[in-house]
């Protein structure tokens, strides 16, 4: 099951209390404070981890309590420092301030980790406190509570190339063709519920992580559909792969059903709309109007969209669709050397 935005409570743990202690030893008539410090409350840590692709667990386990720090012992003993509590997410996990929607952390690399929740420092035992003018402190500190979060994890999917457009516009038969990936297929619109990701080996890059994304709807952006759900997957993709279906089954003109789509991703969010995009007109085998694609090409023209007719049942276009993508995502990692 995937499941992509989860709400956690995290709370710290607190501090241990100092202790308060005079030396009690055999011909030691007038022994000093030995009450030792208190040890620190665990922190709550949010770390990414490249074995999970889902938020899942964190659906059903939703609270993270850390343990208290030791208290301070006698003989200016140090209480047990509490262990950091592990939080694991999948790569891509964005943490929020569930109340403000402030984004804490942005976890993009394996490893990587974020402090939600700070455990309480120890408190000072009274053995700290002794001095030249007081030389018998009966007070320590209490330990510092600890901090206590409501967040939200987002999690959005880390692909280099994002494939997009209308339901039953072929997205999951060519993630299928191109890649490993076998998500469902069917010739109803809204086959596909989630994401999915596919790894493509072509030509002189050597592979490229592709993301379906589920069919988008007009009104995606306000929730109608499925597109508020993942129109934030295709934030991080460095390529979009706008499909556009142009056989007689298609409702709408293929280039109307384009410009619904970028307005939609353009009211997700503006800075999509200037991510290298690329038009591909789905299902040439079965195209009976040449004017209908003549059209979407003409278009795309003007707009100075790069532009492919492909068939992924008979893998017309395809080779040259890949070669493509494979040479500008060659050409982006060349500029990311030099910036």
């Amino acid at each position: 099951m995937f499941v992509d935005l989860v709400k956690i409570y995290v709370r710290s743990g607190a501090g241990g209390k100092g202790c308060v202690s005079f030396r009690r030893e055999t011909f030691v008539p007038r022994g000093g404070p030995d009450g030792g410090d208190g040890g620190r409350g665990g922190n709550v840590v949010v770390r990414a981890d490249s074995q999970l692709n889902t938020l899942l667990d964190h659906k059903y386990q939703q609270h993270y309590f850390c343990d208290q720090g030791g208290n301070g012992r006698k003989k200016q003993m140090h209480g047990a420092d509490s262990p950091d509590l592990i939080v694991k997410v999948p790569v891509g996990t964005v943490v929020r301030d569930f109340t403000t929607g402030e984004a804490m952390a942005d976890l993009t690399v394996d490893g990587q980790e974020f402090i939600t929740a700070k455990g309480g420092r120890g408190g000072k035992g009274n053995a700290f406190f002794k001095s030249a003018t007081h030389q018998a402190p009966r007070f320590a500190q209490p330990g510092e509570p600890g901090e206590e979060k409501t967040l939200q994890l987002e999690l959005k999917l880390l692909a280099d190339v994002g494939i997009i457009g209308l339901p039953n516009a072929g997205k999951s038969t060519l993630i299928s063709v191109i890649s490993s990936a076998r998500p469902k297929i069917a010739d109803y619109p809204f086959t596909t519920l989630v994401p999915n990701l596919g790894v493509v080996k072509h030509g002189a890059f050597k592979s490229f992580v592709a993301a379906d994304i589920p069919g988008l709807i007009e009104g995606a952006h306000r929730g109608l559909g499925l597109g508020s759900q993942f129109l934030r997957h295709v934030e991080r993709t460095k390529m979009l792969l706008h499909l556009v279906d142009i056989s007689p089954l298609a409702q709408a003109e293929p280039v109307e059903s384009f410009k619904t789509i970028n307005e939609e991703l353009r009211k997700h969010n503006p800075e999509l709309m200037e991510r290298m995009m690329v038009a591909v007109a789905t299902k040439a085998d079965a195209l009976e109007d040449e004017a209908r694609v003549k059209r979407f090409k003409d278009f795309c023209k003007k707009q100075k969209i790069p532009f492919y007719a492909i068939s992924s049942a008979t893998h017309e276009g395809v080779d040259k669709l890949l070669d493509f993508v494979s040479k500008k995502l060659m050409d982006m990692k060349d500029e990311e050397k030099f910036t």
